[in-house]
């Protein structure tokens, strides 16, 4: 079996394939099997609680991608990614694991991929302000993903630790943007896109500080006990979601909304498959506030593993 470092994946998995790959996907269904993931709550001796996700997906020729992650929400006091993982690869011949990729990347890139991917539909073609909350390794990832989809000029950065913040301020800027630190209500009324990556247990992002036009990506609530948002932003938006499976069964931001009466599932415009298959236009006007709250499907690991194989194969046929 190959081992596939970070770099490696980060090279053969450059965003604007990647947001093609996963379009592409997401465009035919029934073209890959993708389960719904298995998701497990892990107690740990004097530590915070961990989640343990098992992504298995497979396509009709026989090719086989399975995602293993542990979730460790205490790894940033050690100064490590709080998303660890391997994705592997099976041979669609023999099914024998080929590779071994950096699950890790992967999972930031693909997850990132499909935020810029439903941005693409639900943003404002001139949307230019990025406001990032959160500075895990997805900050980095959402802000390069958006920027290969988006107009993206001008980046705020709001989190719980201002070095962390410094870090990714100092990061955007050197790569062209402007950046700079800011506090949520106010990065939230300045945005055109506002993205958040965070574990949040309690909003961070109200309804009322949304300007018209924004477009809100809710990426971290991964479990229904967590939320980056009100009820009042779910309330004002056009909700859209990656999957309905995982919108229903994890997306935090949904189901407390939905307890507190602020939202009902029957409202949900579209899912990714609708957006990338033509069944829904997306952004209906340039006032309109969308929301875009993704909770991760193996489809996405799929697509993105597929893509780094393909590549990488190609990369060695050409040495």
């Amino acid at each position: 079996m190959r081992i596939i470092s970070a770099q490696e994946v980060a090279a053969a998995t450059p965003y604007p394939a990647l947001i093609d790959a996963l379009s592409a996907a997401f465009a035919e269904p029934g073209a890959v099997e993708a389960p719904p993931r298995a998701h497990h709550a892990m107690a740990v001796t004097g530590r915070a609680e961990r989640t343990l996700l098992l992504m298995p997906a497979w396509d009709r020729d026989g090719l086989t991608v399975v995602k293993l992650v542990t979730v460790a929400p205490d790894n940033g006091e050690r100064g490590l990614p709080a998303v660890q993982g391997a994705v592997l690869v099976g041979d669609a011949e023999t099914g024998a694991w080929r590779l071994a990729l950096d699950g890790g990347e992967l999972t930031a890139r693909r997850t990132a991929a499909a935020s810029a991917l439903a941005a693409r539909w639900l943003a404002r073609e001139d949307a230019s302000r990025l406001f990032m909350v959160g500075t895990g390794r997805l900050s980095t990832a959402l802000i390069e993903a958006h920027a290969a989809a988006l107009p993206l000029s001008e980046v705020r950065v709001w989190g719980r630790r201002p070095e962390a913040v410094s870090r990714v301020v100092e990061w955007a800027r050197a790569r062209g943007f402007d950046a700079a630190p800011a506090a949520l209500e106010a990065g939230a009324g300045w945005a055109d896109v506002i993205s958040c990556a965070t574990l949040s247990q309690a909003p961070l992002i109200e309804g009322a500080w949304l300007r018209p036009g924004a477009h809100l990506d809710l990426v971290g609530a991964f479990r229904p006990t967590m939320r980056e948002t009100d009820g009042a932003a779910v309330a004002r938006a056009s909700v859209f979601v990656d999957t309905m499976a995982g919108a229903r069964g994890e997306a935090g931001d949904l189901l407390q909304a939905a307890a507190e009466g602020a939202f009902d599932y029957a409202d949900v415009r579209a899912d990714l498959a609708a957006l990338c298959s033509g069944g829904h236009g997306g952004r209906a006007s340039a006032d309109e506030i969308t929301l875009f709250k993704s909770v991760g499907a193996s489809l996405e690991d799929f697509a993105a593993a597929r893509l780094a194989a393909m590549r990488l194969a190609a990369t060695r046929l050409a040495e």
